[in-house]
């Protein structure tokens, strides 16, 4: 049965809006046309507002979710990253794959509504809560799986390499056990998620940082991805303290230390890079690797402030995550990068680049991220296009912040005048999957998550 052809007053197609278009999704779930200035046919669906492409979220740790909003208090003289991380911990260690099954759909349910229609997820839960491996070693891999099936997201599993507490540290500590792996498990855990076949799972593999995995490890496992055309992704300078732990191990700080070590191209992935220096961006920007920046998470660790305004001049592909859960809604990424910036730098649009005739701030980022994000996902094809995925969002006009707003400047409102996601639709493989704002199946994923929640914590202990 051919798919319903869509149509939407107005589109983003090749890096901006185009009116009239018609959207043609084949029986493979990808679209077979998308043409600007047809007039609506009267077998074609007319969608309720503009359409815009999903984005990739291109860093998402799932279990995370469960933890969110639960770390916004401090009982000590002061808090970071760091002592974030020993509670964060403890989350790790309570949740079984029943719970991190529904707590990923929630999620994985948050993220469509909130534009996200790919998700990668940078799978470094493992084991069971004593440590010890699982009989099927992809048991909480296939929670994840699930929960992307349930929502109808696609899904990118990374499993992580995670080997050692620090530089110094040659074994994990104890509240680490659950992720321990070595070079040839992640690469069983790849090939097993390929294994399974599924539709919209890929998989990639993941490094957590320089810090967690050693120099010969890092190099037995990527002589095993060899030629591998997936993406390979790395938390990198996330933290001050890393850096300076780095050099104390090495001499070199963390990305001048993986441009010498390390042959980097296009399927790299540097999550945060928050703290590179000018000659070590010039350095990614001449390998073809991208970087994954996720301003929500970042903004509430205390991490600091990438060097956007190189990034973008350097034409280093970027994207976008969710990370820790605190926000789930890109167009609240977007503004919150360029934001932090203008404070900074007491600028405003800081991501524009009129110079280039860019002068919109949403559409250059829109426009990296789209490309970046499925880069990250290991995609060649990506957005309104012949051969990428039929996934599509639904502006919801009568939002606050897009009511009355001229059509040619729908993004920069979504992006900088919404205070919610504003998305009327979500549509993933030619299936609306977020209708009316709503996920299709909420009724049943919101009790599911609220049981979870309550085992996890019913102890009263939300603080750790």
């Amino acid at each position: 049965m051919t798919p319903q052809r869509l149509w939407a007053p107005q589109a983003w197609l090749n890096g901006g809006w185009q009116p009239q278009v018609l959207l043609s999704p084949g029986a493979d779930g990808h679209w077979a046309q998308a043409q600007a200035q047809v007039p609506c046919p009267s077998d074609a669906l007319r969608l309720p507002g503009a359409a815009l492409p999903g984005l990739v979220n291109a860093h998402s740790h799932s279990f995370q979710r469960a933890f969110a909003g639960l770390a916004e208090r401090r009982a000590s003289a002061t808090d970071d990253f760091w002592s974030w991380r020993d509670r964060m911990y403890g989350v790790a260690l309570r949740i079984g794959p029943q719970a991190l099954e529904a707590v990923a759909t929630q999620l994985y349910a948050e993220l469509l509504a909130g534009g996200y229609t790919q998700v990668c997820e940078f799978h470094y839960l493992q084991h069971a809560p004593d440590g010890q491996p699982y009989a099927d070693p992809l048991t909480l891999a296939a929670a994840l799986a699930r929960a992307a099936h349930t929502t109808g997201i696609g899904l990118t599993l990374l499993p992580v390499l995670y080997q050692r507490a620090g530089f110094r540290q040659p074994s994990l500590r104890d509240d680490q056990r659950r992720f321990a792996t070595s070079p040839a498990s992640v690469l069983a855990l790849r090939d097993g998620v390929r294994a399974w076949g599924l539709p919209r799972v890929n998989a990639g593999v993941a490094i957590h940082s320089l810090r967690a995995a050693s120099a010969e490890a890092m190099a037995a496992l990527l002589q095993g991805v060899g030629d591998d055309d997936a993406p390979i992704h790395l938390h990198i300078a996330e933290q001050t303290a890393e850096v300076d732990d780095c050099l104390a191990a090495t001499g070199q700080r963390p990305i001048a230390w993986l441009l010498d070590q390390h042959r980097l191209d296009s399927r790299w992935q540097l999550v945060h890079a928050t703290h590179a220096s000018a000659a070590e961006i010039d350095g990614v920007a001449a390998t073809g690797a991208g970087v994954v920046i996720a301003p929500s998470t970042e903004s509430n660790l205390g991490d600091g402030l990438p060097d956007l305004p190189r990034w973008l001049r350097q034409r280093v592909m970027l994207a976008v995550g969710s990370d820790s859960q605190v926000g789930r809604s890109w167009p609240a990424e977007l503004k919150l990068l360029d934001y932090a910036q203008r404070l900074v730098l007491r600028q405003r649009n800081v991501a524009a680049a009129p110079e280039l005739g860019l002068d919109s701030t949403a559409a250059r980022l829109f426009n990296r991220c789209l490309a970046g994000g499925a880069a990250a996902a290991g995609f060649s094809r990506w957005g309104l296009a012949a051969g990428a995925r039929a996934d599509l969002l639904v502006l919801d006009p009568a939002a606050s912040g897009l009511a009355g707003v001229p059509p040619a400047q729908a993004l920069d409102a979504l992006v900088f005048a919404t205070d919610a996601p504003a998305f009327a639709q979500v549509w993933v493989a030619g299936q609306c999957v977020v209708d009316g704002g709503r996920h299709r199946q909420s009724a049943t994923i919101v009790p599911a998550f609220e049981a979870a929640m309550a085992t996890l914590w019913s102890d009263g202990c939300t603080t750790l």
